[in-house]
């Protein structure tokens, strides 16, 4: 079954596309510390190589390389060169993923790189002395499975990458129980990926060794093993994206939560006109979650010399007693204060001695503002005070 059909065959675009995609999302950090971390080049070379080896293996892409030079199956080399980098910067990744000793990590890098660079020069010797004269595009893995010198070019290509797959995959599965959230979640990725590379190889060494035996598995290698890459490159981009990219987006999910948090606070403090400038909408939610923060607590520093400590310890005792856990009750405190404190302040009380008055410790900006809204002790504490202008929202 030695066809050469365009009917089942998998775009490779695809998964080129994403490996380049997770490629671009690492450049900024990779420009950053090219030169100082070697965890950062490693995974960069490793993205690169991964891409290249998908644009390559397009069967246009291979054609046009015979073309270009005027030798059959010339592609199959340049191809297969450029997995077995791919598979040489895996272990050289895992190297220095594991850490260690500085010599015995450029030690190992080193003789990774050395028998590695071995199976690059042999790929290309085999291949000179092989008779490969009709072009293949899509199975020459079973084509010349039993052709002298190409059986061994094909056999060092494919031992060379389940090699590299397995001691990545293994190691990365050693490391999942000692990390935990993003990292995590993509170490799975990045295992259950180098497995579909195990499941492509075998697939692969399948169909050759049936054409070893007389029989014809020709299909497992042109129609199955593609569509195996094609997946196994998915769960490989995403498996690098995801630590970096989940953990922004849940930055920004956190940033924007707080920034809301804070409406009540920021409405409760508006009286005092600190002065601070509003940012545009466009500005990013961290810049506009800072400006917040330091409003707030340039509001805070104007009342600190209104702030009465009984004040605050009456209000904890009460948040106590209605069984609020500590953390709530300092938070349903310290509303109470600035509540108490901003009354003091319109009322025309003397400031005191901003040394003596208030409190020391920061409070937890998120949790005041969330007990000026929705704490019982501060709606009675309101309500014994008399009545106060509250408006329902703040423009965000």
């Amino acid at each position: 079954m030695t066809v050469n059909s365009d009917k089942y065959y998998i775009p490779y675009l695809i998964p080129a596309a994403i490996l380049t995609l997770a490629f671009a999302i690492r450049l900024p950090v990779m420009m950053r510390f090219w030169r100082i971390d070697p965890n950062v080049r490693s995974v960069g070379g490793l993205l690169l190589l991964a891409s290249a080896v998908f644009y390559c293996g397009r069967p246009k892409t291979l054609g046009a390389m015979n073309r270009a030079t005027g030798v059959a199956n010339i592609a199959a080399p340049v191809l297969y060169t450029l997995l077995t980098l791919f598979c040489a910067s895996c272990l050289v990744m895992i190297i220095h993923w594991r850490g260690g000793d500085p010599r015995r990590v450029r030690r190992t890098s080193w003789t990774i790189g050395i028998v590695y660079s071995a199976v690059v020069a042999g790929l290309w010797i085999t291949f000179a002395f092989a008779d490969a004269p009709v072009e293949r595009l899509r199975d020459l893995d079973t084509y010349y499975a039993n052709t002298p010198w190409m059986r061994e070019h094909i056999l060092l290509y494919l031992g060379a990458h389940t090699i590299a797959c397995a001691i990545t995959s293994v190691v990365t599965w050693s490391w999942l129980r000692q990390v935990s959230g993003w990292l995590r979640a993509g170490l799975v990725l990045l295992v259950i990926g180098f497995i579909l590379n195990l499941c492509y190889d075998t697939v692969k060494l399948i169909a050759v060794f049936a054409r070893w035996s007389g029989h014809d598995l020709d299909w497992l290698s042109t129609y199955v093993a593609p569509p195996i890459a094609a997946v196994c490159a998915l769960f490989i981009a995403v498996g690098f994206i995801l630590p970096h990219a989940g953990e922004a987006l849940q930055r920004i999910g956190t940033d924007y939560y707080h920034f809301r948090c804070l409406v009540p606070f920021v409405k409760e403090l508006e009286p005092l006109d600190t002065g601070s400038l509003r940012l545009p909408r466009r500005s990013p939610i961290s810049r506009r979650l800072v400006q917040r923060r330091t409003q707030i607590s340039d509001g805070l520093l104007r009342l600190q010399p209104y702030m009465e400590p009984a004040v605050r310890e009456r209000a904890l005792a009460e948040a106590l007693a209605r069984r609020e856990a500590p953390a709530q009750a300092a938070a349903t405190a310290d509303a109470v204060a600035v509540v108490a404190a901003l009354r003091r302040m319109h009322g025309g009380a003397e400031a005191e001695d901003a040394a003596e008055a208030g409190q020391t410790k920061a409070p937890d900006l998120v949790a005041v503002s969330k007990a000026l809204r929705r704490s019982p002790v501060v709606t009675s504490f309101r309500a014994r005070s008399g009545p106060a202008d509250h408006p329902e929202s703040v423009s965000s």
